[in-house]
């Protein structure tokens, strides 16, 4: 079948360890079902697995990707939860052997994927595949910081920053935040990507910027960077919530705002299933709609990949099999 895989690892080139091409099938676990692939959108773990982060190279070759829609025997169409940790857990993301698809298991970018029959819910209605394969892993993860984790208040009540808009998670916040009834500012070191935030409803800040009034939530895939601006931006009780470290994981942390102001800087990893269903159950009730940058076909996902690499993406990058 047709898939993007990394056939080896290399942190010097990443895209020197992808092949897009011909492989076999992997083979089904036991109590596993297999989808055929109709979408699926590319992450910055995708591009981190070929540098060997979070993947050896006696793993290889290992399918990419983390998430899918796809369509199951009898024609429906799913989403599917990328998740892979112990089912009796009420919060599998605190497994400690929790794993993501593209890491122990065959990842999504390939004709077809095999996950636990429980990984799989019916995807929204009315929605194009291509939105839909944009929820498992950026809007999911969105959804738990924004609630479970930065405990976002009531609506028309709650001020959110979301650093660095334009990546797959912080657009995300961006539309689930406003969505929500927050009132949204979104930073970006370019004009044109705070005139998109702003078309999406964010109050658009330069980078490391004064923002009108000190927020209850930082949304933060960026890392050491915006730390001290984030941390600066914060109201007393507030959270910063963090969910990856794009701009680099060492931050300096000047603890005396942190215990002055009694903040909390708090760590977010993806979703559980429940919390998946939760966010498609308030996308069909709001409305709302995923922002995608561009759609890819399966064999041009080098392409796709290097045009989430090369950072000008706005929004979700998808491929297609068809």
């Amino acid at each position: 079948m047709l898939a993007a895989y990394a056939r080896n690892v290399n942190p010097e080139d990443p895209f020197d360890a992808l092949s897009v091409g011909e492989i076999e099938p992997p083979p089904v676990p036991e109590d596993w079902v297999r989808v055929s692939l109709v979408a699926a959108s590319v992450n910055h773990h995708d591009l981190w697995s070929l540098a060997g982060v979070g993947l050896r190279a006696e793993q290889t070759p290992m399918i990419l990707g983390t998430d899918a829609v796809g369509r199951t025997d009898e024609g429906d169409e799913v989403v599917v939860y990328p998740v892979i940790a112990d089912p009796s857990l009420d919060d599998e993301t605190l497994d400690p052997k929790r794993t993501l698809l593209s890491e122990l298991h065959p990842g999504t970018l390939a004709e077809s994927v095999a996950v636990p029959a429980r990984n799989l819910v019916p995807a929204p209605k009315g929605w194009s595949a291509a939105e839909a394969a944009c929820l498992p892993t950026a809007y999911l993860t969105a959804w738990r910081m924004l609630t479970s984790r930065g405990r976002l208040g009531a609506a028309g009540d709650s001020a959110v920053l979301v650093q660095g808009a334009g990546g797959g998670v912080a657009t995300a916040a961006i539309v689930l935040a406003r969505a929500l009834g927050a009132r949204v500012y979104a930073t970006s070191r370019t004009p044109e990507r705070r005139e998109r935030a702003a078309e999406l409803g964010a109050v658009p800040v330069e980078a490391g910027g004064r923002l009108p009034e000190r927020v209850d939530v930082v949304v933060d895939s960026v890392g050491a960077p915006v730390m001290a601006h984030s941390i600066k931006s914060l109201k007393p009780g507030g959270r910063l919530v963090n969910c990856g470290v794009t701009g680099g994981p060492i931050a300096e942390v000047d603890l005396r705002h942190v215990f002055f102001k009694q903040l909390e800087l708090v760590g977010s990893t993806m979703g559980t299933l429940a919390e998946l269903r939760e966010l498609l159950l308030f996308c069909a009730e709001s409305g709302l709609r995923p922002v995608v940058d561009s759609v890819h076909a399966l064999a041009d996902a080098e392409q796709a990949l290097r045009r989430l690499a090369s950072g000008d993406a706005f929004g979700k990058v998808v491929v297609t099999a068809s």
